[in-house]
C-alpha cells in the first residue's frame, strides 16, 4: 500500500513538474501590454474616457467601416457618439482570450475578444486586433481594429 501511494505521489509531482515546463512563460513585455490592456476595460468601467484612451498614441488610429480613421481625437469622437452617449457607458467591458504576439523588440500584434456586459441587457461581443510600438513613455496603441 506505502509503496502504491509513493508510486502514485511521484506520478502525479513528475506530471506537473512537465506540465509547468510546457506552459510558456510570459515576457515582460506581454505583462506590460496585457495590463495595459486591462487598465483600459478599468476605465470603461469607472467611466473614465481619458483612462480608457491613454494608451493610444497621439496619432493612433482605429479601423471604420469607411477606412482608418487618424487621431486619438477622433477615436474620443467614436467613443463619445456610440458607447459613451450618456456620459459613461452602460455595460462593463472585459477582455478574453487575449494573444500577444511580438513583432521584435518594440512592435506588438495583441488580438483578442471583447465583452460588454450587465445592465439588464444580452452580451455583446466582438474580436479585436491592436498594434502597439513601445516608445519612451511605454508600450502605447497605434491602431485598433475592433
Amino acid at each position: 500500500m506505502k509503496k502504491s501511494l509513493f508510486l502514485l505521489a511521484a506520478c502525479f509531482l513528475l506530471s506537473a513538474s512537465v506540465f509547468a515546463q510546457t506552459q510558456p512563460k510570459m515576457s515582460k513585455d506581454e505583462q506590460q501590454l496585457r495590463a495595459l490592456l486591462n487598465g483600459t476595460a478599468e476605465g470603461w468601467n469607472r467611466g473614465d474616457l481619458p483612462k480608457y484612451l491613454s494608451v493610444y498614441t497621439p496619432d493612433a488610429t482605429e479601423m471604420r467601416s469607411t477606412g482608418p480613421a487618424g487621431g486619438v481625437e477622433a477615436i474620443e469622437e467614436t467613443m463619445k457618439k456610440g458607447f459613451w452617449k450618456t456620459g459613461r457607458p452602460i455595460q462593463n467591458l472585459r477582455y478574453e482570450n487575449i494573444v500577444v504576439r511580438m513583432l521584435g523588440k518594440e512592435g506588438a500584434l495583441v488580438t483578442g475578444q471583447y465583452i460588454l456586459s450587465g445592465a439588464d441587457r444580452p452580451d455583446r461581443t466582438g474580436w479585436f486586433t491592436s498594434v502597439w510600438k513601445k516608445t519612451k513613455d511605454g508600450w502605447k496603441m497605434i491602431h485598433d481594429h475592433s
